[in-house]
């Protein structure tokens, strides 16, 4: 049985940027009908015009009413959701996540690409690809033909829906475990909310389920059916009932045995607080044995593999706590048809597009094919729109960046020497990849299996049932395969470049800066370098600094568990932490009366405060080696006309802070902050409050006088 700390010693930290861009008109797929020339205007423009235009497109998203001093957020992103263009989305809207729309036009042009395919002899898995998109495209997906008999029938063979076959369900012969088991390999969480470790083997563990559809639910938002969460689930799920054509009391009754299945297990949650360490605690003072049907699990989803290896804590029994899988056994067995109806509703909230209109159709299917066939697509992403002059421009980026954390641990003067010795040699271990992790031959063995998925001509819902398992069966390769690979295999992750995440991956001491971030509002080549460094710069910075945060420290400049502190510096650090728990607890969220997890989030936070300081020093150190560069070879350098951007009013280092603070851009509805609540990273507006206000550089350069709202004290929050 992994601990919570364990799990999270062993994770990826990941930071998602993402951009903004148009889509364009449905259609179907197969042509070459765009040149080379176009595309790489479409996405390299790098004339005077665009930036005057990305200036405007700056200044729209501020509210300039406000004052920065006062509430920066406010002040760099308060208008940006009066603006930002409508998209089909189940979660927040952010200026970051929005890349997920970019990509998708890139994917919708790469299906044309088949001479590029061939070239790559990929031919054969972009043609399935096609055929899928546009099976898609010509589907009936809004609403979700939730009655479709494809997807009745796999309902029934896995458990059953006791709602639209009352006479017919067997509750003697329902297991709410092997029902939820077997949702897993279609990506259905459940009551079995499975995630993949990312070292060898590449075993499963598991998190607290969430429960609810459209809202996460939790005991105090689902007290009275007034509710957002009450009433966001109950019509989700009076939609799929309907689609059965079942009689009003009957929707109703049902829709009420959910909520109240919901309520008891929600008790279970309570009572240790959905911290997993806690409810390990009650497990071990109830004397509570090992839940007994782990096991199932293991044969259902990975075929009985045995990923001990003489390693118990490989065990294939062990899973989520077993204090709350023993109590919400109990729950399950007094609310046995509500829990076949939820699991089977489920698996139709998985398969549904979930769209809030039909114009959002094409948007959809772009997005499905792209997350889905990522290996596919990754391929023609890496060939066709990834440079080696980006690849330069970013190295070099990321030197100035590790110059600047190798002088801050130079400096710092709480650590001794020592442990100073530890962390430079950690510092000058770090792997840099950027573009992606290379692994041509497992890529190519991925790509291979989107050949064995079947796209059935005039029922779409089977093909989307087979496109889920397909995904499914991709995510789990490694575990799957475990005993074919080396055992220093690295996470799938990793080798996706067409993908907007940074990763700084603790087992190995490596970092990565994947292609698909490099984009705006993340990076442009022709941004002048003060927006650079407020933005990639920043999001590097804030990767390098996961290898020293209360996580990263525990692991040495080899990627082993160790501790490498001594007591005293150790101690310090600590302390130091510590101030940013307590300092984002204080936040608290309006919308839903519940403070930020100031715990839960502070490694995030520190790396965000680091990251920002980092940044700052590589671009002044940048700037001092352009001036001295120009001076040598008697040119005149204006640093700063050439670091400002046409159309706002800041200098160039206000540039860097407003960039930063643009990255985070967000519109959310109530649902959203319950669904981040839990999350490793604070809510947007918090996460750029909380970094701001705690560092110097920021006050200094916005003027912000002590006592200000963005300098409320003269010590700050700092670790490094």
């Amino acid at each position: 049985m992994f601990s919570t700390s364990k799990r999270a010693q062993l994770s990826l930290f990941i930071v998602i940027c993402l951009i903004l861009l148009g889509q364009s008109e449905a259609r179907s797929v197969g042509d070459e009908s765009e040149t080379q020339d176009q595309l790489e205007n479409a996405i390299t423009d790098e004339t005077t015009e665009y930036l005057r235009s990305y200036g405007a497109k700056m200044k729209s998203y501020m509210n300039l009413s406000v004052a920065p001093c006062d509430d920066f957020y406010e002040y760099a992103c308060g208008n940006w959701k009066n603006v930002n263009q409508p998209r089909q989305t189940v979660h927040k809207r952010s200026n970051l996540l929005d890349i997920v729309y970019t990509l998708a036009d890139v994917t919708e042009q790469l299906m044309t690409r088949t001479q590029l395919a061939e070239a790559l002899n990929v031919s054969g898995e972009l043609l399935v690809a096609q055929r899928f998109y546009n099976a898609c495209l010509t589907a009936v997906v809004y609403p979700l033909p939730a009655a479709d008999p494809a997807y009745l029938s796999l309902i029934r063979s896995l458990g059953g829906f006791p709602a639209v076959d009352r006479e017919a369900w067997n509750a003697s012969s329902f297991s709410w475990f092997n029902m939820s088991a077997h949702l897993t390999n279609y990506g259905v969480a459940g009551l079995i909310n499975e995630h993949l470790l990312t070292q060898y083997p590449f075993i499963p563990y598991f998190k607290l389920p969430e429960l609810g559809f459209d809202h996460v639910v939790q005991t105090d938002n689902i007290a009275n059916s007034s509710c957002r969460a009450y009433q966001l689930n109950e019509k989700r799920m009076r939609g799929y009932l309907q689609a059965f054509n079942l009689t009003e009391d009957n929707v109703s009754a049902v829709i009420a045995g959910v909520f109240d299945f919901w309520r008891e297990a929600l008790a279970i949650n309570d009572k240790f607080e959905g911290n997993e360490d806690m409810c390990l605690v009650l497990s071990t003072m109830q004397e509570v044995p090992p839940f007994s049907q782990w096991s199932s699990y293991y044969d259902i989803v990975w075929t009985g593999l045995d990923f001990q290896r003489g390693d118990p804590s490989h065990s294939a029994d062990s899973g989520y706590c077993d204090y709350y899988y023993t109590e919400l056994d109990k729950v399950c067995a007094r609310h046995q048809e509500a829990v076949a109806n939820y699991l089977a509703m489920l698996l139709l909230y998985r398969m549904d597009a979930k769209l809030k209109e039909e114009k959002y159709h094409k948007e959809h299917c772009l997005t499905t094919v792209h997350f889905t066939m990522a290996h596919l697509f990754n391929k023609l992403y890496m060939a066709e729109y990834f440079s080696e002059e980006t690849h330069a421009e970013i190295s070099d980026m990321v030197k100035e960046l590790r110059k600047a954390l190798r002088q801050t641990l130079e400096s710092v003067e709480w650590l001794d020497t020592e442990t100073r010795r530890e962390a430079l040699l950690k510092e000058a271990s770090i792997t840099p990849q950027i573009g992606s992790y290379k692994d041509a031959e497992l890529a190519d063995t991925l790509i291979r299996q989107i050949a064995n998925l079947s796209v059935v001509e005039d029922n779409f819902a089977q093909s989307m049932i087979n496109l889920r398992q397909l995904g499914t069966s991709l995510r789990r390769y490694n575990g799957l395969h475990f005993e074919q690979i080396a055992n220093d295999s690295k996470p799938l992750d990793l080798i996706v470049g067409m993908q907007v995440n940074a990763f700084y991956y603790n087992l190995d001491n490596s970092m990565y800066v994947m292609a698909g971030i490099l984009n705006p509002p993340a990076y442009h080549r022709s941004w002048p370098d003060s927006l650079k460094f407020g933005t990639l710069g920043y999001l590097v910075g804030h990767e390098l600094t996961h290898g020293f945060d209360t996580v990263g420290s525990t692991f040495d400049s080899e990627g082993e568990l160790r501790n490498w502190w001594s007591r005293k510096s150790g101690t310090v650090f600590h302390e130091r932490a510590q101030c940013y728990v307590d300092h984002f607890s204080n936040y608290l969220i309006p919308e839903i009366n519940h403070k930020i997890n100031g715990n839960g989030t502070k490694d995030e936070n520190i790396a965000d405060a680091g990251g920002l300081r980092e940044s700052l020093a590589a671009y002044r150190s940048h700037m001092k080696q352009l001036q001295r560069s120009a001076g040598e070879n008697n040119e005149t350098l204006a640093p700063q006309r050439n670091e400002q951007m046409p159309g706002l009013d800041v200098s160039p280092e206000q540039l860097f802070f407003l960039g930063f603070a643009q990255l985070w851009c967000a519109a959310y509805e109530e649902e959203h902050y319950w669904e981040e609540l839990t999350q490793e990273h604070t809510i947007d507006k918090y996460r750029v409050l909380g970094a701001v206000s705690n560092n110097e550089d920021f006050a200094e350069v916005y003027n912000c006088p002590l006592g200000s709202a963005m300098h409320p004290k003269a010590e700050t929050c700092r670790v490094w």
